[in-house]
C-alpha cells in the first residue's frame, strides 16, 4: 500500500507529497517529465510490502522512458498475469512491475484481468495520455480535479484541497444528509471528484487543453450457477480459501482484525492455516456494560485457531477526545460511528504488523444486513400493506429507526426511489427543512447510475439492492474510512471477502443460497460449520460500532453546544438541529444522524 499524488501542469512539490507520507513512510519520490509543452508530475510514498528491494520503488518507468506508473494497492494475481506477458526482462518480483508491463502491452484491456485492490496513474508519454483507474469494488480511493489545462490527482483529498482551496458543494451536502455519505464521483468539495469503483478516466493532453473520457470495466451480471446447494458450499469454500491464500502475498508479517463474528473468524482460520505460524489477532472493545463488547468472543476465536490475541478497550472519553482527529483523517463526513473504534484498532495493530486481513465486505454480496430482509418482504406483499404499516407505526409512536424507515420505504413501487428511501439517513423532507433545498432528484440520479449499470431485470429486487450497495455504500462509506484510518497508521488492510473471483461466484448463486426470510449469509454459514464450533457460529451478529446511542444521550448538552457553536449553523437550520438532539434525548435513536452532524461540523470548521 502506498500514496500517490501527481498532476499535469500542476505545482506538485515535495512538501505537498509530505501530506500523504503516512501512507508510505518507507520511501518518497517525485518525478517531473516534459511531454511536449506540458509538464507531468508523478509522486509516490511507499509502504514496502512486496519486493522490499529498490526494484519495487516508484514512480516506475519503463526502460525506454515512454511509460511511468504510480500505484497504490496490491494485484493478488500478478504472478499469474506476469506469465502471460511477452516482456520477460524483469528487475524484481513486485506487482508494480507486473502492472506496468501489463498496461504497456494490453492498455485498458488489462483492467478486467486484475484481481486486487488498487488506485493508479499510468502515463503514456508518446501518446500524451494519462490513465487513472480504481479497483472493482472501490477498496482504494482516488481523487482528482480537472480545470482546463490543469489536472491534480491523489490518494487523499488533502493535498488537492491545499493546492486549489476549493469551496463547498451545496448539492453534495444535501446528498450527504440524505444518503449519509457522498457517493462517487462527487465529494463535498466543488471541483474535486472521485473515480467511481470499477471505472477509469483517460486524460489526453496537448495544444493547451486536457480532455477527459470516463469508462467502466464492470462485468455484466453472470448467468445463474447450476450447482446444488451442497456443491455450492464446496465451491464457495474452495474459492474463499484461494482468496485468503492470494491475499497473504507479501514479504512482511501479517495479522488479523478479529471481531466477535463469523466473517473474520472464517478468514482468520483460513489465514492461520496457510501462514503455518502463530498469527497475531487484534480486537477493539468497550466496557463490559455495553452489549457491543466483542473482546471475549474474539478471544475465544483466537484460542480456537491458536492465534496471539491483542485487544484494546475504549471509553466515552476516548470517543469524544479523538473525534476531531478521526474526522480529519477520514476527510469526508460520514454517519458511520465505527470509524472511531477503527482508529484505536488500527493504532494497536500497527504497533505489531504492517498488514492486516479483515472480514469486511461479506454483508453486501451475502445479504447480511437487516434491510435485505425488508426488501424480501417487499416482493411478498402488495404496496397498500406497507402504506397501512407506515400509518400504524406513526400512530403507535414507535421509536425504532429501522422499523420507521422500513415501513416508509417498502410501500414505494419504483426500485430506485425505494432504494434511496431504504438508505436514507435524513428523509428528503427533513433535508428540505434543514437546508431549504430539494434532494430527491439528485439522490435518485446517483443510485440510478449503478442501478442501470450493475443490475438485471431478471434478478430479484433484493439482489439489485445488494448490487447497488456493492458499488455505493460499501466503497464510499465502510471501505473509505477503513482505508483512511489504517493508512494513517501506515497499515495495509486487505479484504478477502471482496476477492473478485469470490464475489463473481456469489453473484452466480441463486438468492436462496445467500438469504431467505429470517436467514442471512446461508452458504457462508454452511461452510463455516466445517471449521468453526457452534458456539462461534450461533453468536448474535454484533455491529462494529461504539455505544454512541448511550453516549449521545448522556452528553446531549455537550453535543448541542458543539453543533450550535460551529460553522454547521451556517448551513443547517438551528431549530432542526435542536429538534434532532431532543428526539434522541426522548428515546428516538438518532445516533447516526447526530454522528453525521458532528462529523460535518468538524469538516466545516476546518475549511
Amino acid at each position: 500500500m502506498c500514496g500517490i499524488l501527481g498532476g499535469i501542469n500542476a505545482r506538485i512539490t515535495d512538501e505537498l507529497l509530505l501530506t500523504i507520507s503516512h501512507r508510505g513512510p518507507d520511501r518518497r519520490d517525485l518525478v517531473t517529465q516534459l511531454c511536449g509543452d506540458d509538464t507531468v508530475t508523478m509522486g509516490h510514498t511507499r509502504l514496502s510490502i512486496v519486493d522490499l528491494s529498490e526494484a519495487g520503488n516508484q514512480p516506475m518507468t519503463s526502460a525506454d522512458g515512454n511509460y511511468t506508473l504510480i500505484f497504490n494497492g496490491e494485484i493478488y494475481n500478478h504472478e499469474e498475469l506476469r506469465r502471460k506477458l511477452t516482456f520477460k526482462d524483469f528487475r524484481g518480483h513486485s506487482d508494480t512491475e507486473t502492472l506496468l508491463h501489463l498496461l504497456i502491452e494490453f492498455g485498458e484491456r488489462a483492467l478486467p484481468m486484475l484481481n486486487g485492490i488498487f488506485a493508479f496513474a499510468f502515463l503514456d508519454r508518446r501518446n500524451h495520455m494519462l490513465l487513472l483507474a480504481r479497483d472493482t469494488y472501490g477498496v482504494k480511493p482516488l481523487y482528482y480535479s480537472l480545470d482546463k489545462n490543469r489536472l491534480v490527482f491523489s490518494s487523499e483529498i488533502r493535498p488537492i484541497a491545499l493546492l486549489l482551496s476549493p469551496t463547498i458543494d451545496l448539492e453534495s451536502l444535501d446528498i450527504l444528509l440524505n444518503l449519509r455519505y457522498v457517493p462517487s464521483p462527487r465529494t463535498l468539495y466543488s471541483g474535486i471528484c472521485k473515480i467511481r469503483p470499477g471505472h477509469y478516466s483517460v486524460f489526453t493532453f496537448g495544444n493547451g487543453e486536457i480532455n477527459e473520457t470516463q469508462h467502466h470495466y464492470i462485468k455484466p451480471v453472470l448467468r445463474l450457477s447450476s450447482l446444488s446447494f451442497d456443491e455450492a458450499v464446496e465451491e464457495y469454500g474452495r474459492t474463499l480459501d484461494r482468496a485468503v491464500c492470494r491475499q497473504l502475498m507479501g514479504d512482511v508479517e501479517m495479522g488479523m482484525m478479529l471481531s466477535g463474528g463469523i466473517d473474520s473468524a472464517v478468514v482468520a482460520g483460513l489465514a492461520s492455516k496457510h501462514i503455518g505460524s502463530k498469527m497475531k489477532a487484534f480486537t477493539v472493545g468497550f466496557d463490559s456494560q455495553y452489549d457491543v463488547n466483542e473482546i471475549d468472543m474474539a478471544a475465544e476465536t483466537a484460542r480456537h485457531f491458536g492465534m496471539e490475541h491483542h485487544f484494546i478497550k475504549m471509553t466515552a472519553d476516548n470517543f469524544f477526545e479523538t473525534f476531531a482527529e478521526c474526522s480529519r483523517i477520514v476527510e469526508e463526513p460520514l454517519a458511520t460511528t465505527s470509524f472511531i473504534p477503527m482508529y484505536f484498532l488500527s493504532k494497536l495493530a500497527a504497533e505489531h504488523v504492517k498488514v492486516v486481513l479483515t472480514g469486511q465486505g461479506a454483508d453486501e454480496p451475502l445479504g447480511g444486513y437487516p434491510k435485505y430482509q425488508g426488501e424480501l418482504l417487499h416482493s411478498l406483499f402488495p404496496g397498500f400493506v406497507f402504506k397501512l404499516a407506515d400509518k400504524m407505526v406513526s400512530v403507535a409512536g414507535i421509536k425504532n429507526e429501522k422499523i420507521i424507515r422500513g415501513a416508509r420505504s417498502l410501500s414505494i413501487s419504483d426500485d430506485v426511489d425505494r432504494f434511496v428511501n431504504i438508505c436514507s439517513l435524513f428523509t428528503a423532507e427533513e433535508v428540505h427543512r434543514m437546508t431549504g433545498r430539494d434532494v430527491n432528484a439528485v439522490s435518485a440520479e446517483m443510485v440510478d447510475y449503478f442501478y442501470r449499470l450493475t443490475t438485471d431485470s431478471r434478478q430479484p429486487s433484493v439482489e439489485r439492492l445488494m448490487s447497488v450497495d456493492m458499488r455505493m455504500d460499501l466503497p464510499d462509506d465502510l471501505l473509505l474510512y477503513t482505508d483512511k484510518i489504517t493508512m494513517n497508521f501506515s497499515l495495509e488492510c486487505r479484504v478477502p471477502m471482496l476477492d473478485n473471483e469470490l464475489v463473481e461466484l456469489l453473484q452466480s448463486f441463486p438468492s436462496s443460497y445467500k438469504l431467505a426470510r429470517g436467514k442471512t449469509k446461508i452458504v457462508h454459514k454452511a461452510f463455516a460449520t466445517r471449521m468453526l464450533p457452534q458456539s462461534i457460529i450461533n453468536r448474535p451478529k454484533l455491529k462494529f460500532q461504539s455505544p454512541t446511542d448511550i453516549w449521545f444521550r448522556d452528553q446531549a448538552g455537550f453535543v448541542e453546544s458543539t453543533l450550535l457553536s460551529g460553522k454547521l449553523i451556517d448551513y443547517i437550520d438551528r431549530n432542526e438541529l435542536k429538534k434532532i438532539i431532543e428526539q434522541h434525548r426522548q428515546g428516538y435513536n438518532r445516533e447516526k444522524q447526530i454522528f453525521l452532524l458532528l462529523s460535518l461540523n468538524e469538516w466545516l470548521n476546518r475549511i
